[in-house]
């Protein structure tokens, strides 16, 4: 399963379409958003991908009921702080923002997910704790490491990611 990962968008719709128009180009089948998107009317450009979208609440998005009502119309995944992302063999990928440390934590130490993503550093990572894989795509808007916004595309098949820099069409 190819997925694309993407986060703190900050409510910056040009940056998102130009990231999801840049996952498109990798045969994406599914989306996750690591939270800090803002904006109802994000929620609704990530549910017009035309692939099943996942989203999880980042701690600047203040908004979380209008946030959860737009994710509802637009069919959506959406979890305040955590979502599950259904894989194959009845496994999951674990989603959430990444600001709770000690939820983070926690979830690599349980070794329940293959794949943990998350947002809010701003910096791209990938990092193996046994055979947990933690994985952060970075930022669209203000990254770290990067002169470009980023997102990632996970291959669980090839188990394999690969980082990808999107540019902004308009913002």
């Amino acid at each position: 399963m190819r997925i694309g990962l993407l986060s703190d968008s900050h409510g910056r719709t040009g940056l998102l379409r130009a990231a999801m128009a840049a996952l498109a180009t990798h045969d994406v089948e599914v989306l996750v958003h690591c939270g800090d998107i803002h904006s109802p009317g994000d929620v609704e450009v990530l549910g017009a991908a035309g692939t099943p979208a996942y989203l999880v609440a980042g701690n600047s998005d203040h908004q979380v009921d209008r946030l959860a009502e737009a994710a509802e119309r637009c069919g959506v995944h959406f979890s305040p702080l955590l979502i599950d992302v259904p894989l194959r063999n009845e496994q999951y990928l674990a989603a959430l923002h990444g600001h709770d440390l000690r939820l983070l934590k926690a979830l690599v130490a349980a070794h329940r997910f293959p794949y943990i993503c998350h947002g809010h550093t701003h910096r791209t990572s990938d990092d193996r704790h046994g055979k947990v894989r933690v994985i952060c795509p970075g930022a669209l808007h203000h990254p770290r490491r990067s002169k470009h916004p980023t997102a990632a595309v996970l291959d669980t098949h090839q188990d394999t990611v690969t980082f990808i820099d999107t540019t902004e069409d308009a913002d």
